[in-house]
């Protein structure tokens, strides 16, 4: 594999496992918002949930690796691992801060669960933009692209609102 092509290789996989950590992200966030939980408890469950998602990207990577080379994976490809696996955490940013604004009583919890909900929509997008941006496409099939991940996007939030409503 070239240099170029395992960093080709690295970026789509980050960008595959920020899609998976914000899907997640986005159903227990949804699902937070049908119990009117409170920020500590939203707190708690999302970061278990991302916690144990990340984990579980992890060990597949290793179990995979293994099942393909017929031995453990050597320290550099543990190293992209990880950085892979625990650097789709950072699409949690702005829904820690929004409930690290209503843990401060600054915010309610259902409005900083809403912004979370946004924020991870809007990730979803950007995260679309991110993979199609350099590809030779044309404009119009980039577009349905991202079109089609933030209506999945909108799905997903459809049909939890349909499960807790």
């Amino acid at each position: 594999m070239t240099n170029e092509h395992g960093a080709t290789a690295e970026r789509a996989e980050r960008l595959k496992e920020r899609v998976y950590i914000t899907f997640t992200a986005l159903a227990v966030v949804l699902a937070l918002r049908s119990h009117e939980a409170t920020a500590e408890e939203a707190v708690k469950t999302l970061l278990i949930a991302v916690t144990g998602t990340l984990l579980a990207v992890f060990v597949a990577d290793v179990v995979s690796h293994i099942a393909v080379h017929a031995a453990l994976p050597a320290r550099p490809e543990v190293q992209r691992m990880v950085r892979v696996s625990f650097g789709a955490a950072t699409v949690l940013g702005l829904p820690l801060l929004f409930l690290g604004l209503a843990l401060a009583e600054t915010w309610p919890a259902d409005r900083a669960l809403r912004a979370s909900t946004t924020a991870l929509v809007v990730s979803l997008g950007v995260i679309g933009y991110l993979a199609v941006r350099r590809v030779r496409l044309p404009l119009w099939q980039k577009g349905i692209v991202l079109l089609a991940e933030v209506a999945l996007a909108a799905a997903v939030v459809g049909l939890e609102l349909l499960a807790h409503g």
